[in-house]
């Protein structure tokens, strides 16, 4: 499996968060809901990695039906402007979809709505520019 090769994908938007050693744009900072957060790996946090996590995040209250997925688990997101592809694995919980329901960005006519998942700069950074913060993706697990 690969690239958008899933039979059913997730499609919303991704942001990039810092974690671990300072790299980039970061600084230092906490490993993550995993431990092993770093801001220099393609890695992501996903808002259902566990109980505790779901009831920070709440996909459910934007009507996002995200499967639990657990630490160390492998996304495959594609950015919607650029085409291009990056592995990435859960490292931490996040993002807080609940605080950005309805949330929308766009690339061309391309749009999707929901912050879904959140990359480290060296995951974003492979598919989109760190300066758009925020982009429409596929999410294949």
């Amino acid at each position: 499996m690969g690239c958008s090769n899933s039979s059913s994908p997730a499609y919303g938007e991704m942001s990039w968060f810092c974690c671990g050693s300072s790299w980039g744009p970061c600084g230092s900072a906490g490993g993550g809901a995993c431990g092993t957060c770093n801001s220099g790996s393609h890695q992501c946090a996903w808002p259902n990695t566990s109980d505790a996590c779901f009831n920070i995040t709440r996909p459910d209250q934007c009507g996002e039906g995200l499967s639990r997925r657990t630490c160390g688990h492998v996304f495959y997101v594609t950015s919607a402007c650029s085409g291009k592809c990056v592995s990435v694995s859960i490292a931490d919980c996040g993002p807080d979809t609940n605080s950005f329901c309805g949330e929308r960005s766009c690339c061309g006519s391309t749009c999707h709505t929901n912050r879904l998942i959140d990359l480290t700069p060296s995951a974003y950074s492979a598919i989109a520019d760190l300066s758009t913060g925020l982009s429409p993706a596929r999410i294949d697990s």
